[in-house]
């Protein structure tokens, strides 16, 4: 943590006497007086070849070259301190390995790691874990710690532990403070709320976010506090803080889409979405002395109105798509992105650019920190007489915590605002900022602010690929400090100028594999796709996207005075360049699909990641097995043969020659993209209607050629997989009766419908069955005697952001509400045209 490559003035330290790794380690044993001591005292055997390393760390002006491996290569002396690693007693060697990792303060970067896998576990349960368990056991925990701090390994072991504890606790308290009101139930019904957010979207609707402050006909006795709501058409007075009114379609946040897929119902709890839907006209504005709002809301609304007006702003002046890029870039603003422009980003592995993360966050502390000195700069008397260095620190420290507030407060944003306020801070009371520290600093106050991030993509991948970046550097800078230093050459300038441009090549490659590498895995796991030219993208990009992020900081500090035209002209210009590469590589990349991953793949490589990462000594090595066990793991995942939406409505199965086949002629894009990923498929078969040929009916279906896509008749769906199982969707209860005798699978589009074949040969699955439980995967068995293998995407239906699943009409075995057309209501009255209903995850009764 505090050696090499944690810092990046490793050379120049040492030649100035100064060793951070001494901050840590400890005291060195004067040699004249241990020759003195007692024969008891004296150190038997000669002194390995790591005990040399660390001599000639300890003594930065002396020559590495003087230890005992005499003028050997540096190269060859490794090899020979491996082999008798290798050949030898390991326990001296890794003893003391662990002893120096540990004095080197190696200990604290594993405190993250502990807190995130206990945040894991949490969300992991299927039950929900009680309070004073976790308590008690948290304060056992710290008593044997404390108690055993003169036993090192029962002291560690304690403290892993308590860290995995205080996860688990970390996101029990979270999923306490969540306000919990989730929709039940889909429902129209007039709401009435203030606007929080506006996000216009590239297909022509606005995305608005409402705090719910009223509904009606009918009332919803616990309606959710918020809500994500999109319209047609907008009043043009809308902003952020006014309240408007208007009837909408009100649905329940969506589970996955498939076992083991994103889950929407858990993203939206945290985020404190209770529901979504769309308004079913133009909603109407409300005057704000109606109901007034408190400080909090004024300031969110103060802040979210700043971003609209910077937003549409830019917008005004860039236009285009790359309008849109540059909100993003300097508001945080995604929505209105055309999804083309999306996708060339995604499959050329540049999409991070628009996501606010370290580089914008070191380009705009580093501009205004450049700036302010070079200010100071011009008044000598000042600069001399004052700390200019630290006044400049808090400056570009007000910027950061502006951009963070002005941006949205992302994982990847929030993660690097407080990486760089430690080293600001640091800065400004004159103490070391060590990066693999503020890395740590950063991740645990994540955790423990908002825990459920840990087991989302953007946090995994975001601090996967900065902990990776800094364990290479770590790496490299040792491996240069023992090696010496070459003799420099004379050359001209432009061959001084070739070499500086092949070096910041070589770094930004370097940079682009290393993240690209450690972040690859999570990708596929997440997405399940890859970016082959990523590579290639990023070098070409990364100099159009700093002097994009330069403009931008530029026309942020000139918005005030109105000066900020030119500055948005250059970024502009310099973000369709940037989307010119994109579409160009894009159209040349190669599919980026690549179906599933084992879980126990991803989570080797995370081992091996934090090991080969934090170690800094031939500990590394350790993180080798692992790599080549998550390699080894990667293809142990069993894909599905037949998918089911959560609705009972879109079912797939592949048929072979990379083809996927769906029961409906129109399906849901999105669903449908997810599961040609998952299953690694390009080409979709839509059904055909087969309604007027006789010969071919569910009864004859054994009769079809294996591989045989959905053929559709008035009553059901039925096709043919390549293992022979006979696949069959209806909505009518006597049409599954029907297929009982020739199909492995049956899917019900009722949720009121029982078993029709009471035959265990047969997996009938119901409407009811995936309003509980989720959408499903189905496996056929080899053996046809067998029934169909099923795991549906919710296994623990108790938990706060799956219970309001229980209380759907569906669930309950019920039949669909009909739902008449509102009747206008006279304007001086009061009263709902409807009885109160309830409907939410709260609820135990109600009729919705």
């Amino acid at each position: 943590m505090a050696g090499p490559g944690r810092v990046g003035r490793g050379r120049a330290d040492a030649e100035q006497g100064i060793n951070e790794r001494l901050l840590f380690a400890s005291p060195a044993v004067d040699d004249s007086n241990a020759a003195a001591a007692s024969p008891d005292t004296q150190p038997i055997g000669r002194p390995s070849s790591l005990d040399d390393l660390l001599a000639a760390r300890r003594y930065p002006r002396s020559d590495a070259l003087d230890t005992p491996s005499g003028d050997k290569p540096w190269l060859e002396t490794r090899w020979q301190n491996l082999r008798q690693l290798i050949g030898g007693d390991l326990r001296g060697p890794f003893a003391r390995a662990i002893a120096l990792e540990l004095d080197r303060g190696v200990a604290f970067l594993f405190a993250p790691v502990f807190l995130g896998a206990g945040a894991t576990v949490y969300f992991s349960l299927d039950h929900e874990p009680v309070f004073a368990q976790l308590i008690a056991g948290s304060a056992f925990l710290a008593v044997i710690a404390l108690v055993s701090r003169s036993r090192l390994g029962l002291h560690l072991a304690a403290m892993a532990a308590l860290f995995l504890v205080l996860g688990i606790l970390a996101g029990k308290v979270e999923t306490w403070r969540m306000p919990g009101n989730v929709l039940g139930a889909q429902v129209s019904t007039r709401v009435t709320g203030r606007i929080i957010s506006v996000e216009p979207m590239a297909s022509g609707r606005t995305r608005l976010t409402l705090d719910v402050l009223d509904t009606e006909r009918p009332k919803l006795r616990y309606q959710p506090e918020r809500v994500r709501l999109s319209a047609l058409a907008i009043p043009t007075e809308i902003r952020a803080g006014s309240i408007v009114s208007g009837y909408a379609r009100l649905m329940p946040p969506a589970g996955p889409v498939r076992p083991g897929g994103y889950d929407f119902s858990f993203e939206s709890y945290f985020s404190g979405i209770g529901a979504t839907g769309f308004f079913m006209g133009k909603p109407k504005l409300e005057p704000l002395e109606k109901m007034p709002a408190s400080p909090s809301t004024r300031l969110s609304v103060a802040i979210e109105t700043a971003r609209e007006t910077i937003a549409d702003r830019i917008r005004v002046s860039i236009g285009g798509p790359e309008g849109e890029i540059a909100a993003a870039l300097i508001v945080g603003v995604r929505a209105g992105i055309p999804d083309s422009v999306n996708e060339a980003m995604r499959r050329t592995g540049i999409y991070h650019i628009i996501s606010i993360s370290g580089l914008h966050m070191a380009l705009v502390a580093g501009t205004v920190m450049f700036l302010l000195r070079g200010a100071f700069a011009l008044f000598p008397a000042f600069s001399a007489r004052r700390p200019v260095k630290k006044y400049a620190a808090f400056a570009a420290l007000c910027s950061i915590f502006a951009y963070l507030a002005i941006s949205g407060v992302v994982v990847a944003a929030e993660r690097s605002f407080i990486m760089l306020s430690v080293m600001l801070i640091a800065v400004l009371f004159d103490r070391a900022a060590l990066s693999m520290r503020n890395l740590a600093i950063s991740a645990m106050i994540v955790i423990l602010t908002a825990p459920h991030e840990v087991v989302g993509p953007s946090f995994q991948m975001s601090f996967a690929a900065t902990a990776a970046l800094i364990g290479a550097y770590a790496a490299w800078a040792q491996r240069r400090e023992f090696m010496p230093a070459p003799a420099p050459l004379a050359r001209s300038f432009t061959g001084f100028l070739a070499h500086k441009s092949l070096i910041a090549v070589a770094g930004m490659a370097a940079t682009s594999i290393i993240a690209g590498l450690a972040t690859a895995l999570f990708a596929v796991w997440h997405f399940q796709r890859v970016s082959p030219l990523s590579l290639f993208a990023n070098l070409a990009v990364m100099p159009v996207v700093s002097f994009v992020m330069l403009a931008a900081v530029l026309s942020a500090i000139a918005m005030p005075f109105g000066a900020d035209g030119p500055f948005l002209y250059a970024m502009g210009k310099g973000l369709t360049v940037m989307m010119v590469i994109a579409d160009w590589i894009s159209q040349r990349s190669p599919v980026d699909g690549v179906g599933l991953v084992s879980t126990q793949s991803v989570l080797f490589i995370a081992v091996a990641l934090v090991i080969g990462a934090m170690a800094t000594t031939w500990l590394r090595l350790l993180a080798l097995p692992f790599v080549l066990a998550g390699l080894t793991a990667m293809g142990n995942v069993e894909t599905p043969d037949v998918l089911i939406s959560e609705d009972a409505r879109l079912i797939a199965l592949p048929v072979g020659d990379n083809e996927l086949a769906v029961s409906r002629a129109r399906p849901n894009p999105f669903t449908l993209d997810n599961w040609r990923r998952a299953l690694n498929v390009e080409t979709t078969v839509l059904p055909e209607d087969v309604s007027s040929d006789v010969a071919l009916t569910v009864e004859n279906a054994l009769d079809m050629p294996l591989g045989t896509p959905f053929l559709c008749t008035r009553q059901l769906c039925f096709a043919r997989h390549t293992s022979g199982a006979v696949v069959v969707t209806t909505a009518r209860l006597d049409a599954a009766r029907s297929a009982c005798g020739v199909a492995a699978l049956i899917v019900i589009d009722d949720a009121t419908a029982p078993d029709p074949c009471n035959d265990p040969a047969v997996l009938v699955i119901t409407k009811q069955d995936l309003a509980r439980v989720g959408s499903a995967a189905v496996r056929f068995d080899s053996s046809a005697d067998k029934p169909a293998n099923i795991l549906f995407a919710i296994d623990a239906k108790d938990r706060p952001w799956h219970v309001q699943r229980e209380f759907t009409r569906e669930a309950r075995g019920l039949p669909p509400r009909l739902e008449k057309a509102p009747k206008s209501k006279p304007a001086n009255s009061n009263r709902t045209t409807q009885s109160d209903i309830q409907i939410t995850g709260k609820s135990n009764s109600g009729d919705l």
